[in-house]
């Protein structure tokens, strides 16, 4: 049986960690660096850093912060947010990500997905993709999830795999923050179209809902979360004893 994945994000902006709603009405939350050093020894499996106005403003990623967070811990880091070029996947992996996860930028050039694969392999390229339904269809959505492309999700994830990406996040835009549970539809439709790890983003509020979505839907390799475990609401290394006890195969 394959181990399942808690991996905790922070979202950074201005140098600082926050949370909203539906991608809307950001709150501060906490230092990065201290952050990432708990999420460190809580328990996670890994963490995600997302520098989430890069794309927006136009600029690149906030290096100076992600070099103090990938020296302070030893889980695999991902990094994503105004990656744009290989000279920015380069930059990133420098300052210490293990993998990168392109996101407007792939929407911008999507050559972007199959020249990294190439230059750092399938494992390092992470694509994310911030989804939300239209008339009944899912949609692809750009800039932090304040533009609609026009582009079926589904077909977007899909191509993107076929081009070399090895790792998909699935942001579900109508169910975050909501923590009624994870965006459960979405992740099917895009399990039966993508055979590589899915890390399901959005909609987390409780234990149940990580054993919901491992135990039903065995094909998401990874829950993640933010709000629920920077609040400690959910505590990490609890949670994963509760799935275990559960019979989710976890690493503890």
């Amino acid at each position: 049986m394959v181990t399942k994945r808690i991996i905790p994000c922070l979202d950074v902006k201005n140098g600082r960690v926050v949370k909203g709603v539906n991608f809307e009405g950001l709150k501060d939350m906490a230092d990065p660096v201290e952050m990432a050093r708990y999420y460190n020894t809580a328990g996670a499996d890994e963490l995600v850093f997302y520098d989430i106005t890069a794309s927006v403003e136009g600029r690149t990623l906030f290096t100076d912060i992600l070099r103090k967070v990938a020296s302070e811990i030893f889980i695999p880091l991902t990094v994503g947010g105004g990656i744009n070029t290989l000279e920015d996947f380069d930059r990133v992996l420098k300052c210490g990500a293990d993998k990168v996860s392109v996101n407007s930028g792939a929407i911008k050039n999507p050559a972007i997905i199959s020249a990294a694969a190439q230059r750092y392999g399938n494992q390092c390229v992470v694509l994310s993709a911030d989804i939300k339904r239209v008339d009944g269809s899912f949609r692809l959505f750009a800039k932090g999830g304040r533009e609609n492309t026009g582009i079926d999700a589904l077909d977007w994830l899909e191509q993107g795999v076929r081009s070399g990406a090895g790792e998909l996040v699935v942001n579900s835009i109508d169910t975050d923050g909501v923590k009624n549970g994870f965006d459960l539809e979405l992740l099917d439709a895009v399990a039966q179209r993508c055979a590589v790890p899915i890390i399901a983003s959005g909609g987390a509020g409780c234990r149940e809902d990580f054993l919901e979505l491992f135990r039903n839907h065995p094909a998401v390799d990874a829950g993640l979360a933010a709000s629920i475990f920077h609040t400690k609401q959910v505590d990490i290394r609890e949670l994963k004893q509760y799935l275990r006890q559960n019979g989710i195969e976890m690493r503890l």
